[in-house]
C-alpha cells in the first residue's frame, strides 16, 4: 500500500528531473554495472537468487527504454569474468535468466530501435549462452542506437586482447619484427577494443553502493564521470537514472586538462 501511494510523488518528480535536464549536455554514451541481485535477493528474504535475477534484467530492459527516450547509447555489464568463479547453483541459473533476456531482445530491438551487439571473452562462456547471444544479435542489426551487453568481460583481458590484435594486424602488413614497437600507440590500441566503433562512455553508472570500477571499460573510461548509485540493481529506477544524468550535465568536463 505504501508503495503504490508513493507512485503518483515518483511520477511527478521524474517529471521534475526531466525538466531540470540540459539535452545538449547529455551523455551520447553510457555504461552501467548492474551490481547487487544477490544482495538484494538477500535483503527482499527471496528464496533464491532466480528471482532477484529476472527482476534485474526487467530492469535493464526498462533502461534500454528510457536510454531511447533521450538517444544514449548503453552498454551494460551483466557478467564479469570474475563472476564465472561462482559455485554452479549460482551461476547456471544466472545463464537461464540471460538467455531468456536474449530471446527477447529481437522484440525490444524493434520497439526501441537499437542494434545488439555482446563484448567480452565469448571462449569462457557455455555454448547455450553464447548460441543465444549470437542469434540475437543476428537479429538485430538495425537501428539508431547501440546496445552492448559485456558478458565474461573484463577490462585487463580487453586491452590484453587489443595488443595482441594490433600486433597480429602489424605483422599481417608486413612490419618487422623490430620495428613492432614503434608502431603501437593509443591510436592503434584503441582501434582494436572490442567496442572500437562506439564512442567512449561520457558516463558510468554502478549500483549497490559500490564506488568502484572493477575493471569496467578501464581503457575507454578514462575520462568519464561516474555515478554510484546506493541502491541494488533490481531496485534501480527512473528517478535514479535521471538524477544521474541530471548531476552529469551540471558537471564541467575537462578530460585531465
Amino acid at each position: 500500500m505504501k508503495q503504490q501511494l508513493l507512485i503518483p510523488l515518483y511520477r511527478l518528480y521524474e517529471r521534475r528531473l526531466l525538466d531540470q535536464l540540459d539535452t545538449t549536455a547529455l551523455p551520447r554514451h553510457i555504461g552501467i554495472i548492474l551490481d547487487g541481485h544477490r544482495r538484494y535477493a538477500r535483503a527482499e528474504r527471496m528464496p533464491d537468487y532466480t528471482t532477484a535475477y529476472r527482476a534485474g534484467m526487467a530492469k535493464f530492459e526498462s533502461v534500454m527504454e528510457w536510454a531511447k527516450e533521450l538517444n544514449i547509447d548503453v552498454t551494460g555489464w551483466v557478467l564479469s569474468t570474475e563472476n564465472l568463479k561462482r559455485p554452479a547453483e549460482e551461476i547456471e541459473p544466472y545463464f537461464d535468466v540471460l538467455i531468456e533476456l536474449f530471446n527477447r531482445l529481437p522484440i525490444l530491438a524493434q520497439r526501441h530501435g537499437f542494434r545488439l551487439q555482446f563484448i567480452g571473452s565469448v571462449d569462457m562462456l557455455p555454448s547455450r549462452l553464447v548460441e543465444a547471444a549470437k542469434k540475437a544479435a543476428d537479429v538485430c542489426t538495425a537501428g539508431d542506437r547501440t546496445v552492448t551487453i559485456a558478458m565474461g568481460y573484463g577490462g585487463r583481458q580487453e586491452i590484453v586482447d587489443a595488443c595482441r590484435d594490433l600486433v597480429d594486424s602489424l605483422v599481417e602488413d608486413g612490419v618487422d619484427p623490430p620495428e613492432l614497437s614503434q608502431h603501437i600507440d593509443k591510436d592503434g590500441i584503441s582501434a582494436h577494443l572490442y567496442t572500437a566503433d562506439l564512442p567512449d562512455p561520457d558516463l558510468v553508472i554502478r549500483t549497490s553502493g559500490e564506488s568502484r570500477l572493477s575493471g569496467f571499460l578501464l581503457w575507454q573510461s578514462a575520462y568519464a564521470e561516474y555515478a554510484f548509485v546506493d541502491v541494488y540493481w533490481p531496485a534501480f529506477r527512473r528517478v535514479d537514472f535521471l538524477r544521474a544524468l541530471r548531476d552529469f550535465t551540471r558537471r564541467e568536463r575537462r578530460f585531465g586538462q
